[in-house]
């Protein structure tokens, strides 16, 4: 009988061998969820052997991947030649999705319009913070009010649209560029080849899953979901038997990409990994399931991983979970240690 989570695991990288480079662990899991910056780096780090976070940065920095709307119309990271693609298949479901809260904000379809039009100017050529890009519409005539989350909903538009996405970041601070500039031209596919393409890429990262769990992590209809599978023949992944201990960050797209975390968090801790408002806290995975929650301290110069478990650790995780805890310091570039409140 199979193991769900170990082989959901594995086919997420979290077990077994890790990926060599940002963009293979990317294209590997299709997309990893990016609207934390820190703990996107940390998504691609658990997933890889030898890479820094620096590394991350150069490869956003390179456009070998991206940051953009994608998936359920939030940010994700994918690798530069699947942007267009899945964001032609997504996105206008998720642009025409959220136009009452467009309403809402004062973005009616002419002033949207009009902005899209500005955003096309105003970012040409370039890559630009939002505070610049605010600044810059008012002088085109759009004027909206930077401490009001309108500007956010006009550029999330003109991504989900194929206009643009996000540039290669200022250290932390999210930039924002033209498609055609940062990416390429943006050329889309039928919708069902872009679905039977999707399904197939999301079976192999994601596998075993079904078309309800498919339907949940992209944001597609069921209706679309079970087209894709339908059209695909089913995936099985080789396991490897060994002991797997990561440290996955927030928002990781493990706990996110399937119907239900049930499998992977017991039902009685659920509440403690989702807190509420779709804040997914750090988790220590073993082998594929959630033994507890961790969080890090910076401290004189050095880094407190702080593990509290749901019970009792399963025995024989020393030297795995220390080894974890300090690959996270040298992707960090700090010294860490381990520290558990259990």
């Amino acid at each position: 009988m199979t193991d769900v989570p170990f082989a959901r695991a594995h086919a997420q990288l979290l077990a077994g061998p890790r990926g060599g480079d940002v963009a293979e662990v990317v294209r590997k899991v299709v997309a990893l969820q990016a609207q934390d910056i820190r703990a996107n780096r940390l998504g691609v780090r658990v997933r890889s052997a030898g890479l820094t976070a620096s590394d991350v940065d150069a490869a956003c920095a390179s456009g070998a991947v991206v940051r953009t709307w994608a998936m359920r119309g939030t940010l994700h990271m994918l690798a530069a030649e699947d942007v267009a693609w899945i964001v032609g298949l997504l996105g206008p479901r998720f642009a025409a999705a959220g136009r009452p809260r467009r309403l809402q904000l004062g973005l009616d379809d002419e002033t949207t319009a009009r902005g899209v039009a500005a955003l096309r100017s105003i970012v040409a050529g370039r890559s630009l913070p939002r505070g610049e890009i605010v600044a810059e519409l008012a002088s085109h005539g759009v004027v909206l009010d930077p401490k009001s989350q309108a500007p956010a909903h006009l550029l999330a538009f003109a991504a989900l649209t194929g206009v643009l996405c996000r540039g290669g970041d200022d250290g932390d601070e999210p930039t924002y560029a033209l498609f055609s500039d940062w990416v390429g031209p943006f050329e889309t596919l039928p919708e069902e080849e872009a679905l039977a393409r999707l399904a197939a890429r999301y079976l192999a990262a994601y596998a075993p899953a079904t078309a309800e769990d498919f339907a949940a992590w992209s944001g597609l209809t069921l209706r679309q979901a079970r087209a894709g599978f339908a059209a695909i023949d089913p995936v099985e992944a080789p396991i490897v038997d060994e002991l797997s201990v990561r440290l996955l960050g927030h928002f990781d797209t493990y706990l996110l990409g399937y119907r239900s975390r049930e499998l992977a968090v017991p039902a009685e801790h659920d509440r403690r990994v989702q807190s509420g408002g779709g804040f997914i806290m750090p988790v220590v995975l073993v082998n594929g399931r959630a033994v507890g929650t961790w969080r890090q301290e910076r401290k004189k110069g050095t880094l407190a991983v702080r593990v509290e478990p749901f019970g009792e650790l399963p025995g024989g995780l020393g030297d795995a979970l220390l080894a974890e805890v300090e690959d996270l310091g040298r992707f960090l570039g700090i010294p860490a240690h381990f520290h558990s409140a259990g």
